[in-house]
């Protein structure tokens, strides 16, 4: 079975590239997908506080016949648990569900500037680190200047930010000031949310080009830049279409053709972590 490529965290653990996400995956609809994805040969699954199905993938887990130590398990504290206890207590909540004794990889979920929790969430991140309860702790959701912020605070860099990102809002600049900082960058909405990404002509070119779909051309692209990548579905034949963009093989040409469908902040298609400000 084809097994995802990993990619080094700063802190020296690893993380495989190409993932599965659960946004918007019913609690109980979430262990069968989950199991699913890991018969297709997922590994790395990511899930948060806010999707509510964290006991869905902690059933997953426990059926799945796949060692945790051959997994790979993310979720994000949620910005109504930001704080620095409220960080703590959500997060043994959230360990009960997903029936684990040690997380993976543990992010802050959004930056919400203006409740400005976030350097003491982060501080109660790195606490969890120390005790041994987490591997790998990160952020999502963030901009340059706070992430640069929680280092000033603590002299601790997260290992990752997961934004959206997709070939019409690739966020160039900012997976560049992540690469200085050893930061590894994650994609959330890879595909983009309708159709305009998928009808792209140049993109459906390239698929034509290699007899692959336009979404694995753009899974292939995302991991041929260094994103990690968490495509979600929950029909089996696209959760299985997925997996299999790490057999594509783009052309440097394929990936700079890509890369230049960027329509800036024009391509956005959720909020802007710099003005978040939800519940």
């Amino acid at each position: 079975m084809t097994e995802s490529p990993v990619l080094t965290f700063n802190d020296g653990n690893t993380i495989p590239q190409l993932g599965y996400g659960v946004w918007q995956v019913e609690d109980n609809v979430a262990e069968d997908v989950v199991g699913k994805a890991f018969a297709a040969g997922y590994r790395h699954i990511d899930t948060a506080q806010a999707y509510q199905n964290e006991s869905g993938v902690g059933r997953a887990i426990a059926s799945s016949g796949v060692g945790h130590e051959d997994m790979f398990i993310t979720t994000k504290i949620w910005n109504s648990n930001q704080g620095y206890e409220a960080t703590l207590s959500s997060f043994e909540e959230s360990m009960q569900k997903l029936g684990l004794e040690k997380l993976d990889l543990l992010l802050i979920h959004w930056l919400q500037p203006k409740q400005s929790k976030y350097v003491d969430t982060w501080k109660a991140l790195v606490e969890l680190q120390k005790q041994g309860r987490v591997k790998t702790i990160g952020v999502s959701n963030f901009t340059k200047e706070a992430i640069t912020e929680l280092i000033d605070a603590t002299g601790v860099t997260p290992a990752i930010n997961q934004v959206e990102t997709h070939p019409h809002f690739n966020q160039a600049d900012l997976r560049a000031f992540e690469k200085e900082h050893g930061i590894l960058h994650e994609s959330w909405s890879p595909l983009g949310q309708g159709k305009e990404l998928l009808e792209d002509p140049a993109l459906q070119q390239i698929a034509q080009k290699h007899g692959v779909t336009v979404a694995q051309v753009v899974i292939a692209w995302h991991l041929a830049v260094g994103n990690v990548v968490i495509p979600k579905s929950v029909t089996q034949s696209r959760i299985v279409e997925n997996f299999a963009a790490l057999d594509v093989k783009l052309q440097d040409d394929d990936v700079a053709t890509i890369s230049g469908l960027d329509k800036g902040a024009e391509g956005r298609i959720g909020p802007d972590p710099a003005e978040s400000d939800f519940q």
